[in-house]
């Protein structure tokens, strides 16, 4: 069976065909850059850009970067303010004529990647961390989500835990692989301290070069491990969604 997902996120808008039955996507997915201000308007239109490339009828998964409740968006740290409260389901559905369900983008991501990546078969505490413009989270326990973490907002030494680790941070610091690697780890160290996760999966574009900062990475008890499917878990995540619904 195949279902649209989109995954929104605070630098690029992107979605495709996904096969649930293998988990992947079904066609080569289509990105748009996301619009400054990143107002409910005008990601809208970027959204209907990226489903119209594929002519797609039929449900669309969507996720957003925040705290999304019955398909009402409640925060919004990489994208304009506007979007809290937002009826973001029913503005989505709207606009590109088809029903939608929305979720938090690292739920979509970690749903994913525990049902058919990293995390498959485990249990425990698990957490996936989405390493990107911000830092997204999904708690897992024994293979159930508790939605809407948003554990990249701890306070870490003073600052949001996100703008000092995620991988925007590194690019807009031009930090090297070891430093970054360094703050990494601190927050992994205090988000262990807190929760006590058996595993850390570590999703975002970067898992792709996850050999250049994990093994760097010490004293963290948890086992950490690269997340399989990547950047395109949020798409896989979402469609899951969908259908789900």
């Amino acid at each position: 069976m195949e279902i649209f997902g989109v995954d929104i996120g605070g630098s690029g808008i992107k979605g495709a065909p996904v096969d649930l039955d293998r988990g992947e996507l079904a066609q080569e997915r289509h990105k748009v850059l996301t619009p400054h201000p990143a107002t409910p308007d005008s990601v809208a239109g970027g959204v209907a850009e990226v489903v119209g490339h594929f002519d797609w009828k039929g449900p669309v998964g969507i996720t957003f970067p925040g705290v999304v409740t019955s398909g009402i968006t409640r925060s919004a740290a990489n994208v304009d303010k506007s979007w809290i409260d937002t009826d973001a389901r029913t503005l989505l559905s709207d606009r590109i004529g088809q029903p939608v369900t929305i979720l938090n983008d690292a739920d979509a991501a970690g749903v994913a990647e525990m049902t058919f990546g990293a995390g498959r078969g485990r249990k425990g505490t698990v957490i996936v961390l989405t390493l990107g413009t911000g830092i997204g989270s999904a708690v897992f326990t024994d293979g159930r989500l508790v939605p809407n973490t948003e554990l990249g907002h701890l306070e870490l030494h003073g600052h949001d835990a996100e703008k000092r680790a995620s991988t925007k941070a590194k690019e807009d610091e031009d930090l090297s692989w070891g430093h970054w690697a360094h703050r990494v780890q601190k927050y992994l160290l205090h988000v262990e301290m807190l929760f006590s996760p058996e595993l850390f999966i570590i999703g975002g574009g970067v898992s792709r070069k996850a050999e250049k900062f994990l093994p760097l990475i010490e004293h963290v008890r948890a086992e950490m491990i690269p997340a399989q499917l990547q950047n395109n878990a949020g798409i896989v995540g979402a469609a899951m969604a969908a259908a789900e619904a």
